[in-house]
């Protein structure tokens, strides 16, 4: 079976094509034969080894990826929300050779949805982490309609859904962004836009005096946004970051792993898509051969949309 995966940790040079063993399918999995999978930061801490330690399988290829999506070939004992010949998105949480870089994958049925009406699969593979982390972020901060929610890194994946989801959800919502990115931020639904940088926080307390209700810390900038936020409010992080503990401030690591089996929240943002709540954005797409060029290119920074592997 093919994969993209490091024998040794490192750069992106580390990636190579490797055989993978077939997974077996059990009662309540989905077998997918893989079209597409998105690339993430995730991904290239993955495979410089930064998880290392967590990784449950000690022994070489380590296969990176969280977001694939392709065509339903086979369906266990008590899956009845997919068929065969279905075109499905689903979520990984990868673990030695069984992350998403791989051209067959079997997942619990619950990690995996139909993609949206009139996305092809490159488009629905940008979806599932980013759309989830995003949603953990919003509901586990739980503000009200009508407060004011600030987001970093807007222009981002995960920043871009959060602005699009806070929007559905009848919140007010200032994003940060450069200049070249105001027009994209604006197009999300963000009701006021601030030059992004180490000062943002400034720039929020600006407009809003009180500080913000909630924010959304998209690009991981920790400590440098929290005084946004007035006090007791909500900060969503994504890296960790558990805050100073000050000010009663509120700050919530956000671990997507604990939704991947959430498939009603994921069908949920599918349906967001179809209504045209969530717009779905690729970069750039690469053949699987090409993934340690699209790992230097995300390394680099300024991707918009998402970068995407074909097998």
């Amino acid at each position: 079976m093919r994969a993209v995966g490091v024998i040794e940790f490192g750069g992106p040079e580390a990636l190579h094509l490797v055989d993978v063993e077939p997974e077996p399918l059990g009662p309540g999995q989905v077998r997918l034969r893989v079209d597409a999978a998105a690339v993430s930061p995730t991904d290239t801490h993955a495979r410089s080894g930064a998880y290392a330690d967590r990784d449950p399988v000690k022994t070489p290829p380590w296969v990176p990826g969280m977001d694939l999506a392709g065509v339903v070939v086979e369906v266990g004992d008590g899956v009845e929300h997919l068929a065969v010949g279905d075109a499905a998105m689903g979520i990984v949480v990868p673990f030695g050779s069984y992350g998403a870089y791989r051209e067959d994958k079997v997942l619990s049925g619950n990690s995996v949805v139909r993609t949206p009406r009139g996305a092809t699969t490159v488009e629905a593979s940008t979806l599932p982490m980013n759309g989830l982390t995003a949603r953990m972020a919003l509901d586990r901060m739980a503000l009200e309609p009508g407060q004011v929610l600030a987001v970093t890194g807007a222009a981002g994946a995960f920043g871009g859904y959060v602005v699009q989801l806070a929007k559905a959800d009848e919140l007010t919502v200032v994003a940060d962004s450069s200049e070249a990115d105001e027009e994209l931020v604006r197009g999300l639904g963000a009701d006021h836009v601030v030059r992004r940088g180490d000062d943002v926080a400034a720039r929020i307390r600006e407009l809003f005096p009180d500080g913000v209700d909630g924010l959304a810390d998209g690009a991981v900038q920790s400590e440098l946004v929290l005084p946004a936020v007035k006090d007791g409010g909500a900060v969503a992080t994504v890296r960790g970051y558990r805050g100073d503990g000050q000010r009663g401030l509120r700050v919530l690591p956000n671990q997507v792993a604990r939704a991947a089996e959430d498939r009603a929240g994921l069908d949920r943002l599918r349906q967001q898509v179809e209504d045209g709540v969530l717009t779905l954005r690729v970069a750039r797409t690469s053949p699987v051969e090409q993934a340690a060029d699209a790992h230097r290119l995300l390394e680099r920074g300024g991707v918009r949309g998402r970068l995407v592997l074909t097998f």
